[in-house]
């Protein structure tokens, strides 16, 4: 198994337990949806989504405030030489996805995808 989805994983489990006492945090549903590792797996990239409406940018930061006790528990779930550092970052691929089924989906895109001329 890939390191990333490895923490992945692990991360997802310590969240799911509601133990993170962050008031930004208590009560809120959201996904880790990819964590990209470096080549030395010193550093964990985690993108994160919120379920539903929210700030993705805010999540990301409250995420921040507690990687430290995050990170502390991912020690517990997973065995590295070294802990990686954990940075978390707004998933934005959703936003992209959304955005180019809009497009692909507009009259000018379907017109020229059908052959038809004005």
């Amino acid at each position: 198994m890939r390191a990333g989805e490895l923490v992945r994983r692990a991360l997802a489990d310590i969240v799911a337990r509601g133990t993170i006492r962050d008031p930004e945090l208590i009560e809120r549903s959201f996904s880790i949806t990819e964590v990209r590792m470096s080549p030395d797996l010193r550093h964990a990239t985690c993108f994160v989504a919120p379920l539903g409406q929210g700030d993705a940018a805010a999540l990301a930061a409250a995420l921040t405030r507690v990687r430290a006790y995050l990170r502390g528990q991912l020690s517990r779930e997973v065995t590295f030489k070294f802990m990686p550092d954990l940075t978390f970052e707004p998933d934005t691929s959703y936003d992209k996805a959304s955005e180019i089924d809009r497009l692909l989906h507009s009259p000018e895109v379907v017109r020229d995808l059908s052959g038809e001329e004005d």
